[in-house]
C-alpha cells in the first residue's frame, strides 16, 4: 500500500520559515511525481508546487513563486517543501500527493479538476499569525 505520511506543520510568524517534509512508505519514490496542494477552510484547493519524478521539472502557483521551494531526496525517500517568507494567507492545510508524472502535474495545474491520484498524505496544519 502507498503511504505518504507529511509533517513539519505548525505555527509560525509572518515573515517566519518553515519546512514540511513528504515521506513514503510501502514505495520507493524514485518513480513517481509528487506534489504538494493546500486547501483553506472556504477554499478551493490549490496546487502549491510538483516536481517530476526525475526532479528535473518543478511547477510553483504564482502565489508561491520565489518563496516556496520544492526538492525531493530519494535516497530519504522523501520531498521537501521550503517555505520561506510566509504569509498569512498561505495558512491551511498541507498535503502532499504521488502518481506519473503526466497525471501530477496535471492536478497541480488544474487542482480542482477530477483527477484521482494513487496516492495522498493526510495532511499537516500551517498557521501564520502574529
Amino acid at each position: 500500500q502507498l503511504q505518504l505520511v507529511e509533517s513539519g506543520g505548525g505555527l509560525v510568524q509572518p515573515g517566519g520559515s518553515l519546512r514540511l517534509s513528504c515521506a513514503a512508505s510501502g514505495f520507493t519514490l524514485d518513480y513517481y511525481a509528487i506534489g504538494w496542494f493546500r486547501q483553506a477552510p472556504g477554499k478551493e484547493r490549490e496546487g502549491v508546487s510538483c516536481i517530476s519524478s526525475s526532479g528535473g521539472s518543478t511547477n510553483y502557483a504564482d502565489s508561491v513563486k520565489g518563496r516556496f521551494t520544492i526538492s525531493r531526496d530519494n535516497a530519504k525517500n522523501t520531498v521537501y517543501l521550503q517555505m520561506n517568507s510566509l504569509k498569512p494567507e498561505d495558512t491551511a492545510v498541507y498535503y502532499c500527493a504521488a502518481d506519473s508524472d503526466r497525471l501530477l502535474f496535471r492536478l497541480c495545474v488544474n487542482p480542482n479538476s477530477p483527477i484521482v491520484l494513487r496516492s495522498w498524505g493526510q495532511g499537516t496544519q500551517v498557521t501564520v499569525s502574529p
